[in-house]
């Protein structure tokens, strides 16, 4: 692979001076129009170390517009990250729609770097590598423009080029005894390296591999690729925004249609507690959570809680008899509405990574992102190729939380109709309740079928041992509230 990138090519001064106001110009042009439409541009720079990634990452920020643009480096995790999975620190920097952002170290470095040093089987590479393939395709699925420029020098022209920079004292800092360290294992580098590509290389996120030993040749070929890639999306329409949600069909499967007979139909919606048995329940749940949720903040073991259920179906109710139990410095509740403008121009997780707890820490959402999967696919806020495609990612999602330690459990608040009828009628009779009945709570009711399918559909394609929905019989709040406290403790016990 490596060796198309060893012919010595070289651009002349005198062309490269003329190259590049008119490139300049077209790049700008192309980024403006870049704004005005839903693509974000992810740009990832890769390759061996010395060949000029900084300077062309540096060029890139000198031809571009500023304030479309933002570039990030990513060295050795922080202590902040490494308390959370290793693509949060990916997720929270991701590109607006209509802005470019540029990835100066990436998801590849640490699978390559451990592959190499034998921290990573050859079959471990793969899983990675795989996982990498699905993350990009999730982002290109949303709309994402992903170019990766591999950066390459000769095994022999590096060495030059390091021995070069570390003589000069105005670049010698930039040489480190990993470079070096690195050099060394330069031919398991490439090998490596070239696995990666080969396996990541895509239509929609190609490999560009860059010729490096020239910075004119490099850095016009970059810009080039990047105008070219930018021109091709503008123009044949993919950088349009989607179609509005009022525009979209709802597509909904034959048997969602027919409302067939579902989990929630196996729910024994009479079971109940009496107030004497509740309190002692309750009382003794709470305390055994409270001293396991400090056990686990002490042994920094993470917890992801998430609630979904009917409207009226409690979860607040529940949620503050979780939270009464806990250290208030140990959690947060986040309470999902509708997106904002700022959540809107990114991929639907995003504003989830970004409330992934430390280690020890407790995050509870208050509905989730199963919003996708249940009222966006319903309603008809998200196309059927978006919603269907949404349960892969959503189990990648949990999968990587779950594998970096945390305790994540789902619970499906579940009430009967009539239940659901009386409740928002108190609601609308009692003052201090009323404001939480709304008009778009009574049109959901006239959806209930297509709902039950819905949520039919996420249990059985999102719950796994390590990851489980528990179904709550919520109609008496008093057995609800005492089921989720004592599942909770369950959970945590079994973690610890």
């Amino acid at each position: 692979m490596f060796e198309a990138a060893e012919l010595g090519r070289k651009v002349p001064k005198e062309e490269y001076e003329k190259a590049v106001p008119e490139l300049r110009a077209e790049l700008l042009e192309a980024q403006f129009r870049l704004r005005n439409t839903k693509t974000p541009v992810i740009i990832v720079i890769g390759g061996v170390e010395g060949a000029g990634k900084g300077e062309t990452v540096n060029r890139l920020s000198e031809w571009l517009d500023p304030r479309g643009l933002e570039t990030h480096a990513f060295g050795p995790p922080s202590e902040e990250e490494r308390d959370r999975p290793p693509y949060w620190r990916f997720w929270r920097t991701l590109p607006a729609r209509g802005r470019i952002g540029i990835f100066f170290g990436s998801w590849y470095t640490d699978p390559i770097v451990k592959r190499v040093f034998g921290k990573l089987t050859a079959s471990e590479l793969d899983q990675e590598l795989a996982r990498i393939a699905f993350f990009e395709q999730m982002l290109v699925d949303d709309g994402a423009l992903i170019l990766k420029f591999w950066f390459h020098l000769a095994k022999d022209a590096q060495r030059k080029r390091l021995s070069k920079l570390e003589k000069d004292k105005a670049t010698s800092w930039r040489v480190t005894p990993r470079d070096w360290k690195f050099f060394k294992m330069y031919d398991k580098f490439a090998r490596v390296s070239e696995r990666a590509i080969r396996r990541t290389d895509a239509g929609d996120a190609p490999w560009i591999l860059v010729e490096a030993g020239d910075s004119r040749y490099r850095e016009l070929l970059v810009g080039r690729a990047l105008l070219e890639a930018l021109r091709q999306r503008i123009e044949n329409g993919q950088g349009k925004p989607a179609a509005s949600p009022a525009a979209r069909p709802v597509t909904m499967p034959p048997a969602a249609a027919e409302a067939a007979v579902s989990i929630l139909d196996r729910v024994d919606l009479s079971q109940a507690l009496s107030d004497d048995e509740y309190d002692k329940r309750l009382a003794k749940a709470q305390e055994r959570l409270g001293r396991l949720s400090r056990e686990a903040h002490d042994e920094k073991v993470s917890s992801v809680v998430v609630f979904e259920g009917w409207d009226a179906a409690g979860k607040g109710g529940n949620i503050r008899r979780v939270t009464a139990a806990m250290d208030a410095r140990h959690y947060q509740v986040i309470p999902i509405a509708a997106p904002t403008d700022e959540e809107r121009a990114h991929h639907y997780l995003w504003r989830f990574w970004r409330h992934i707890p430390r280690a020890g820490l407790v995050t509870i959402f208050d509905r989730s992102w199963y919003g996708r999967v249940l009222v966006e696919r319903v309603e008809g806020f998200a196309r059927e190729d978006e919603w269907r495609r949404a349960f892969l990612e959503i189990n990648d999602f949990e999968q990587q939380l779950v594998d970096h330690g945390v305790v994540v459990t789902k619970f499906w608040i579940h009430i009967g109709g009539e239940e659901q009828l009386a409740r928002f009628k108190e609601r609308e009779g009692t003052a201090y309740k009323r404001h939480k009945i709304t008009d778009e709570d009574w049109r959901n009711r006239e959806k209930w079928d297509p709902y039950v399918a819905a949520i039919n559909d996420m249990v059985a394609r999102t719950s796994s041992t390590q990851a489980p929905w528990v179904i709550v019989a919520g109609n008496d709040k008093r057995f609800a509230r005492v089921q989720v406290v004592e599942t909770l403790v369950k959970r945590l016990q079994k973690a610890l």
